[in-house]
């Protein structure tokens, strides 16, 4: 049984990290899809994290990997760290999507430039501000 859009995923497509769950229930991409579909930006993240965690690692097809990215934009449309994570995961897996990648680019930096409030450093697991990478 899938309790989450990971176990869902796992189960459909396997895991490059660990093997893949044994399970009884019906696996048709549509299923997975259509979870996919009407699941919030945290859960995609988190399927995200799981099974791509380097970006170009994972069993996800990149088809999924797209629309992964393309619903949480849809979600969360004002935050530039994940408009440049969705940017990478495009030219990863392009150059037929390098123009929809530069555009991600340059609304992140719109966003930051403007000062948009979702352009705030992300906070670490304690709450504190994460550190500038520069």
């Amino acid at each position: 049984m899938h309790t989450t859009l990971t176990e869902h995923a796992r189960c459909l497509y396997g895991d490059e990290y660990g093997p893949k769950p044994v399970c009884d229930r019906e696996h048709a991409e549509f299923y997975f899809t259509e979870e996919l579909t009407f699941a919030d930006a945290d859960t995609i993240l988190a399927m995200l994290d799981a099974l791509c965690p380097q970006m170009v690692d994972g069993f996800l097809p990149v088809w999924i990997r797209n629309l992964a990215y393309r619903l949480v934009l849809l979600q969360r449309p004002d935050e530039p760290a994940l408009m440049r994570r969705a940017a990478l995961n495009l030219e990863l897996y392009g150059p037929s999507w390098d123009d929809i990648a530069e555009d991600l680019y340059a609304r992140a930096d719109a966003i930051e430039a403007a000062g948009h409030p979702a352009a705030a450093p992300p906070e670490n697991a304690c709450g504190a501000p994460a550190p500038d990478p520069a």
